[in-house]
């Protein structure tokens, strides 16, 4: 019998190096940054992918979408989220709620993050109240501090159907 409830954390970080703009949460920010990455680096859908695997024992993105696979590269980490989905759903469970942080110094998200919540939560199909992005800064320290990188931490809550 499985379990009613289920819950996974994911975890990413990616470096960051001059260009137009990132994208995260699904929503492209412009910026003078870019994420250096196989794909186009969301780290907060590679977070939640990873909470999401996490949650049913699927292991984690980078098994399920190696970076050494030329066909995964540049690609929009929304369709990586949508194949994830593609396996909550197969081994019966439903998202109740998603929990997003984001690390960063750069770029200041706050006027983004309803369009975030927006995306995921269609890619989650679930209610945007049922999906939160908070931001944090590093305080100036260490290579996130420095602009140098960001990360991302997500929390994900799945019920049986």
């Amino acid at each position: 019998m499985s379990a009613p409830l289920r819950i996974g954390h994911g975890f990413d970080t990616h470096r960051l190096e001059a260009g137009d703009g990132v994208t995260l949460g699904g929503v492209r920010i412009a910026c003078p940054y870019r994420i250096v990455a196989h794909s186009d680096g969301d780290v907060l859908i590679h977070a939640l992918c990873d909470a999401l695997l996490g949650a049913i024992g699927g292991g984690d993105i980078g098994r399920l979408f190696p970076d050494t696979d030329p066909q995964y590269r540049g690609i929009d980490s929304r369709r990586l989220l949508a194949e994830v989905m593609g396996r909550v759903d197969a081994a019966g469970y439903a998202v109740v709620n998603a929990d997003l942080s984001l690390i960063a110094q750069v770029p200041r998200v706050a006027s983004h993050v309803a369009a975030m919540r927006e995306a995921l939560a269609a890619d989650l199909r679930v209610e945007p109240c049922c999906v939160n992005i908070k931001a944090t800064t590093n305080e100036g320290m260490d290579a996130v501090g420095r602009k140098e990188g960001l990360s991302a931490h997500a929390v994900v809550l799945l019920q049986a159907r």
